[in-house]
């Protein structure tokens, strides 16, 4: 396939193929429900704030621009993921013609991003990794087209979009130290002592202002978030499953990234050779601070649109140009279930089952806790919530003095069932200490409340102790469900007044937060 000199974006090829992709993420939107973080996530849109509890505010506020145009629905939830990863073909496309490729490596690209699996899952689901891939593909795109034109202008576009991946995830800093850190050492060092560079940062830096003062005001909790990550996720991370993740997340799509470090290191890469130092200063950072292996993914478009450059350079028989995608293709077929919920949930049940039955693998099944159960862990995670918030209607609609009603909810999932399914049935919003909901519950009731929907796996015994009457109004009863067994209780006339029990519950969360 000969270079063309055309503009990747008008290319019908690549256009369709992106096309492609956003039309198949729309057709799996219904084959399961919401995800429990894409239940957050869209809940903080009801909230537009310039920071959140674990993440700065921009999925908050694109989940409020969506709220506002298609409501409180599955398509509202997965049409930006979906449209976002048609956008990413055409990136990827364009970051192999920036490195030097022709029109096949670009094809190449392309294939190796929609056959991983890292791409198929995260353009599924609403949450910030799917806006963090593409700003930083964005990124680095506009560092290539700096590098290939000399024109300045890049480098402004280039601190507007640093400035709003900031305000997407903090784990964009990392990237950008990256940058700091090593150009210095390589021939465009000379950007440092450019204007248009300085009024770059400035304008980076002004984007991500107002998240700075949010967290400045609240004490930054970022930090208190990343030590909880520590002591109950990243603590258990090891380097050897770190880095053998690194290679499953594109599944067959590591054929290109590993040739795509190796190009980056080779003279050929010539001006882009820092790219592969960047690549693995992402990398080799995240391994040592024990980061989630996930986090690295913000790469791996590069490596792809790399590695297709280098087989485009390697690969001259016509024949094997043409069996390589289809090669990618192929192998991926098998595994596209683990990628995306391309089945209903029966369909994926067996497919699961099926793979233990004849090739007695259980992959991807193995839960948190180490038990291995119907299905993977984020597919479990979206079942249940329909179940649980129509449960939760019954119980609120049985209350005859709804003013003095609330529903509590013991984690951010349940919260956000309830305030984002919920608006189908007229719930009021859920009250949760969790994640940023605690920023949101009142601190006392007019009037006092004496109604109380408790929704949690079990009851605790100071709840039990303040009402005379306690109700179970049902459970999620589907055992596919992460959340089976998780049950709602009516608990009516309290024997004492209620905000004071609230008042001393809640003295703690209120000060901290």
């Amino acid at each position: 396939m000969k270079r063309s000199e055309g503009k990747i974006w008008l290319n019908p090829l690549f256009l369709a193929i992106a096309l492609f992709t956003f039309i198949t993420h729309l057709l799996i939107i219904n084959n399961l429900e919401f995800h429990r973080d894409e239940l957050l996530y869209f809940s903080l849109g009801q909230h537009p704030a310039t920071g959140y509890a674990s993440v700065p505010p921009l999925i908050g506020w694109l989940a409020m621009a969506m709220q506002k145009l298609f409501g409180f629905t599955l398509f509202a939830v997965r049409l930006m993921p979906a449209l976002v990863g048609g956008i990413m073909i055409l990136m990827v496309a364009s970051l192999a013609k920036e490195l030097g490729g022709s029109d096949y490596a670009s094809l190449l690209a392309v294939t190796g991003l929609s056959v991983s699996t890292f791409f198929m899952r995260t353009y599924t689901l609403f949450q910030p990794v799917f806006m963090e891939i593409f700003l930083w593909t964005i990124c680095i795109y506009l560092i290539l087209r700096y590098i290939n034109t000399e024109k300045d202008q890049f480098l402004i576009m280039f601190g507007i979009t640093a400035g709003i991946a900031l305000l997407n995830k903090y784990l964009a800093g990392l990237l950008f130290a990256g940058l700091i850190v090593i150009i210095p050492f390589t021939v465009h060092r000379s950007v440092f002592r450019k204007k248009n560079f300085l009024i770059a940062i400035l304008t980076g830096f002004v984007i991500f202002l107002p998240n700075l003062l949010w967290q400045i005001r609240k004490g930054f909790p970022v930090f208190r978030h990343m030590s909880e990550l520590y002591d109950t996720q990243l603590v258990h991370m090891d380097a050897p499953l770190f880095l053998r993740e690194q290679l499953l997340m594109p599944f067959t799509g590591s054929i290109l990234t590993l040739a795509g470090i190796i190009f980056l290191f080779r003279k050929e890469a010539g001006k882009f050779r820092f790219l592969g130092f960047l690549s693995v200063f992402v990398i080799a950072g995240l391994l040592f601070l024990k980061g989630k292996s996930y986090y690295t993914l913000g790469v791996f478009p590069l490596l792809i649109a790399a590695g297709a450059v280098a087989y485009d350079r390697l690969i001259k028989r016509g024949w094997v140009r043409i069996m390589l995608p289809l090669l990618l293709v192929l192998l991926t077929i098998p595994v596209i279930p683990m990628g995306m919920p391309i089945m209903d949930r029966e369909g994926l049940k067996e497919y699961f089952r099926g793979l233990e039955e004849t090739l007695g693998l259980t992959e991807g099944r193995r839960f948190e806790d180490g038990s291995i159960h119907t299905l993977p862990q984020d597919y479990a995670d979206m079942i249940g919530w329909e179940e649980l918030t129509s449960v939760t209607a019954q119980a609120y609609q049985s209350v005859s003095d709804k003013k003095s009603c609330f529903i509590y909810c013991e984690n951010y999932g349940q919260a956000g069932a309830i305030t984002v399914i919920g608006k189908k049935y007229g719930l009021p919003e859920a009250v949760c200490f969790s994640e940023s909901f605690k920023y949101w519950f009142p601190e006392s009731f007019s009037p006092d409340i004496k109604s109380f929907i408790y929704i949690n796996d079990e009851l605790g015994d100071d709840v039990k102790a303040l009402f005379r009457k306690v109700t179970i109004m049902g459970s999620i009863t589907d055992r596919d469900a992460r959340e089976f067994g998780t049950t709602v209780w009516l608990c009516e006339e309290p024997v004492a007044s209620f905000n004071s029990f609230w008042v001393e519950r809640t003295e703690g969360i209120v000060k901290s937060r």
